[in-house]
């Protein structure tokens, strides 16, 4: 299998495919590619392989099988690897993080414009909008009851890592890159999905990068 992840210190979605692929346990080949650079429009038109996409990452091929949008890679390993290593077994509480995985997947716009992915960046910023403070509520009540209800068998959402973990750790990396003030809760749980090996790896590689999104870097302090 190849997986083709965008910036790893921009690119929120391609760090949620790379994490489903590393959960996996299946073997894969990592292409990275810069994306929004200057010639980012004529290198995604040259590379034929990836227009089923549009150009968009992550992409996950296997055989013939070509995956884009990192829930369609996620989906399509658990499918390969069961179900079980991504979701728990029980009942309500897979059913929660489905619905937890789908809301983060379509929802929280306005964090996602105002407060963009920056592994590297740490910014104090004043105050942030009402609809980005209604998203960070929302996010912190959905992790609240998460770890309440089925979080006693271990420190991630719902016990053992997992595929909520695996969609919320861009949020993760905003509100820490931006001093998010969280409840303690959040914070224990931050640390833990911060502190995770594949976590760190992704961290490192991003530090490593010379790349830069001007637009990005000057989000307003």
């Amino acid at each position: 299998m190849k997986l083709i992840v965008g910036n790893k210190n921009y690119s929120s979605w391609s760090l949620r495919g790379w994490l489903a692929a590393k959960q996996s346990g299946l073997h894969f080949e990592e292409l990275t590619v810069q994306i929004f650079g200057e010639d980012w429009d004529e290198r995604k038109n040259a590379m034929g392989e990836i227009q089923p996409s549009h150009g968009k990452v992550p992409i996950l091929w296997d055989d013939d099988a070509v995956v884009w949008d990192s829930l369609a890679i996620m989906e399509y390993l658990a499918d390969k690897v069961g179900r079980e290593r991504f979701w728990p077994k029980d009942d309500a509480a897979r059913g929660m993080a489905r619905a937890m995985v789908a809301e983060m997947h379509s929802s929280f716009a306005s964090l996602r414009r105002e407060l963009p992915m920056n592994v590297r960046k740490r910014i104090e910023l004043d105050d942030v909008s009402d609809a980005t403070r209604h998203d960070i509520v929302r996010i912190l009540t959905l992790w609240a009851e998460a770890r309440a209800r089925f979080g006693e068998g271990g420190p991630f959402l719902f016990g053992t890592f997992g595929a909520a973990d695996i969609f919320f750790a861009p949020v993760i990396s905003r509100f820490i890159t931006y001093g998010i003030a969280v409840p303690g809760f959040a914070q224990a749980y931050m640390q833990a999905v911060w502190e995770h090996d594949w976590m760190q790896q992704w961290i490192a590689a991003s530090e490593d990068e010379e790349w830069v999104i001007e637009r990005i870097e000057n989000v307003s302090q």
